[in-house]
């Protein structure tokens, strides 16, 4: 973010030949495309700068470009229908024909600032006289390569309960009122628990997030789109029954990569 964006473009032109022209320019592009609308591309900023007056090329030709000082405050996305791009497009402009386009993505990626207050999360989950636990995560908030630390306490269990999970969960909402898209995918499972716990029983809960395809939490970037990460604790009783808790998290990033 407020980095200079420089680059060099080269036109090559077979010896003999030349290329009129209308003009050549560079413009630098913030897009948000929708996916299942092609046609309903947003750019959310647009920068151009001429590199070269209408008239002829009769050889080839280098050009060196510079935006100094753009501002970037999007990261770089793809999801399940939005995808979040930013690209160079050199376009060399034709009195006949169709003008010649080429384009060429980069990614940006922006430091989070670390939260001041990141607060334990503490719930309750359960069934009226069958089962009764306590979990606890040692915070809210997790950059992309931290780890989830928390304990799972077992108050009263009248379920023979098998297996016990967390499931990581991103959902992506693109659009805005009635006519918003939501999608969950669960992007990884880690199994805590194996076999049926006891009355007081404690198991803990370390989870870690790196090498892992998360995003930071985007809260209605553009107004076009957000992301949400949740933590999903799942028991699972030997009738292959599902109970669970899902609860939200934030995630920020500490550093680029």
């Amino acid at each position: 973010d407020g980095e200079d964006v420089t680059g060099c473009a080269i036109l090559n032109l077979k010896p003999g030949k030349r290329l009129d022209h209308n003009g050549i320019k560079v413009e630098l592009i913030g897009q948000i495309d929708t996916l299942y609308d092609r046609s309903n591309s947003y750019d959310f900023f647009s920068i151009s700068k001429d590199l070269e007056p209408p008239g002829v090329l009769v050889e080839s030709k280098k050009y060196k470009y510079r935006f100094n000082a753009v501002d970037k405050p999007n990261e770089t996305y793809s999801g399940i229908h939005v995808r979040l791009r930013y690209f160079i497009r050199l376009t060399i402009m034709r009195n006949y024909g169709s003008s010649i386009v080429k384009e060429q993505d980069f990614v940006v990626q922006n430091i989070g600032i670390p939260p001041e207050v990141n607060n334990t999360i503490k719930m309750e989950v359960g069934i009226e006289d069958c089962l009764h636990i306590e979990f606890e995560y040692d915070k809210s908030k997790y950059h992309l390569r931290d780890v989830v630390v928390g304990k799972v306490y077992f108050v009263l269990v009248r379920i023979k309960i098998k297996d016990m999970q967390i499931d990581i969960i991103r959902t992506e909402t693109a659009g805005t009122g009635s006519s918003a898209v939501t999608d969950s995918e669960t992007l990884t499972k880690f199994e805590i628990m194996d076999g049926a716990p006891i009355r007081s029983e404690c198991i803990p809960v370390r989870v870690y997030l790196s090498g892992f395809d998360f995003t930071p939490t985007y809260k209605n970037v553009q107004n076009k789109f957000s992301v949400r990460y949740f933590l999903n604790l799942v028991l699972i009783d030997e009738e292959d029954r599902r109970y669970f808790k899902k609860q939200e998290i934030t995630m920020w990033r500490k550093k680029i990569g």
